[in-house]
Parts: C-alpha cells; structure tokens; sequence
C-alpha cells in the first residue's frame, strides 16, 4: 500500500509502502530508503526505531532506518585511491574523515518506486559521477520482500560506468521490548574478531580477537549499556558470503531477530547518545550489516571497490520469532 507520508523542507513529496507476509508488516519510506516501521501480528509495538515525522529523519533521525550509501561508515582522512587517482570526499566527522558518505548520502535522497506490490518494493536511486567526491555514474536498485511467516529481505544492486567505491548499509536501530532502553537484551554475534580503531573511531589496520573481552559475544549473553560499549565492527568473514546467519538479537519478552547477510562485517552501535527527539540515550541498537571501515585505505580488508560495468550485490534478512 503507497501512501503520502509528508514533505520534505524543499518541499518534496515522501510516500511510504508497507509491505505484509504471514506476521509481519513493514513500512519504508521513499525517503532514504527508510525502513520507517516494524510490526508482528500479536505485538503491540514496533521493533525499530522510527518516526511519523519527515523533519525527525532530516534532523536528528537522518540515519534511523536509512539506506546509508554509497559508502557506509568512515573513511579515514575523507580522502581514498581510486582508478589510481585521488579523491577528496566530504569531511564530515570532526572536520577530517568522512562518515556514511557525508552531505552526498543515499540517506538523504528520494529513491523512485519502480515496483511496488503487497508483498514486494523495488526502489531505484541514481548517483551521478563525482557527488560528494565518488567517481561513477552509479545506479543503486533496492528491494524489499516480505517473507511468511515473518522475515524481511533486502537486496541492494550496484552499478557503475566507472570505477567507483560501494559499501551499503540498512541502518535501523533495534528494541524488541518496547522498553526505554535496550538494557537486558541478549546478543550473539558469530565473529571471533573485531577491527581495532584509533580515537577517531578509524581502523589501525589490525584486527583484534573478542575472546577474553567483553566484545566476545559468540555464545551470546545478556547485555547492559556500557558492557559492552559497542561503536564496533565485527569481523564475521574475510569476503563476502552466500546469504548466512550472523547474529541473534532476543528480548526480555522472548522476541527474536536472527540477521543473515552476505557481508563480511556488522557495525553494532549501542546508541549511546539520544537518537530520537524526546528519548533518552541507549534507546535502541544499531546493526549495520557492511563491508568493514576505511576499506579503500587498508590493504589487508576485503575490498570494497566496483569496476566499471561490475555488478555488486548485497543481501541482508531479518526473521522474527
């Protein structure tokens, strides 16, 4: 169902679809590819962390939900190789480095409903060659699927007519309970390392084993804000992968996400400062399932450079139980 959500500040028209399939229901915004709403039949709250308002999402909100593109996450120096030349991207992040693409972001933009059924969205955004410093003219296709009984999919396809750097994520911020804050949630991540970062929150380049250390969530426990303190990538693989699960997210009430993705890394932010207007900090955490930070600046990390005429691919799916 395509519906008027609301205008943004240049006046533009933003429509919201909701999808359904067995318990679930999923609302996404035209705006930024937002994943707006989460619904399970039987629960009487949503699951992410959203808003009714246009303003909230280009204001404090502009990451919830968002498809962040086409870099996701930090590239240290705001600069990066590509083709063998030099690019400057928009130092947003202390004046330095660049985070989820700067002011250029897909997160900010009007993607255009190409398809639109009960059960099914394809949304289309068209970069053009050299915003916010990338090279390419890039076209960025996403579509949703609402699976029964309750899973929901997305698959983001890349192209370019040049080489170009792509490194997409789903940004939506988590709270199975309802509650105020994430606080008694158990975590289970299926990754033996995680990658090493300076003050800046910008990889050293080593990477460095969970076990022994609060980060160590393989068995999966019970969390708490501050054990751990995650602003953190999360080595699940050294390439991308067929479609596998990764990491289980349950709720005091017994709610369950279980996220597969075909990426070699998570992000798991634990929203440590207040995200939406009026709520307190720790309200909901962040999985970003994404190629690992500063990729273009560390050898040793999988690539997340696209040639001219490649096509990239990446799959990400949420079950709910």
């Amino acid at each position: 169902m395509i519906r008027e959500f609301g205008t943004t500040a240049a006046g533009e028209a933003v429509q919201s679809v909701t999808l359904r399939a067995g318990r679930l229901r999923a609302t996404i915004l035209t705006l930024g590819a937002i994943l707006q709403d989460l619904r399970l039949e039987g629960v009487a709250h949503g699951l992410t962390l959203g808003s009714d308002k246009v303003a909230d999402y280009q204001g404090q909100m502009r990451h919830h939900g968002s498809l962040v593109g086409p870099v996701a996450n930090r590239i240290g120096g705001a600069t990066a190789v590509v083709a063998g030349q030099m690019c400057q991207f928009d130092p947003n992040q202390q004046g330095r480095h660049t985070l989820h693409s700067g002011a250029a972001g897909s997160q900010f933009k009007l993607w255009q409903v190409v398809e639109a059924a009960a059960d099914r969205l394809v949304l289309r955004l068209d970069l053009p060659d050299g915003e916010g410093g990338f090279p390419g003219n890039r076209t960025i296709t996403a579509l949703w699927e609402a699976l029964p009984p309750a899973t929901l999919r997305l698959t983001l396809t890349t192209t370019s007519d040049a080489e170009t750097l792509v490194n997409l994520t789903n940004h939506s911020y988590w709270n199975l309970d309802g509650s105020p804050t994430w606080a008694g949630h158990s975590l289970r991540i299926a990754a033996a390392e995680v990658t090493e970062v300076d003050a800046d929150l910008i990889p050293t380049g080593r990477l460095l084993p969970v076990e022994g250390t609060a980060l160590d969530l393989r068995a999966g426990r019970v969390i708490t804000p501050g054990d751990p303190s995650m602003d953190t990538n999360f080595c699940l693989s050294d390439a991308p992968q067929p479609l596998r699960d990764v990491l289980w997210l349950t709720g005091q009430n017994g709610l369950t996400m279980t996220l597969a993705t075909t990426e070699p890394g998570v992000q798991v932010y634990d929203n440590r400062k207040p995200g939406r207007p009026g709520q307190e900090a720790w309200e909901g955490l962040a999985i970003e399932p994404q190629h690992w930070p500063d990729a273009p600046n560390q050898p040793g990390f999988p690539s997340i450079t696209l040639g001219a005429g490649e096509v990239r691919v990446q799959a990400m799916e949420w079950r709910f139980g």
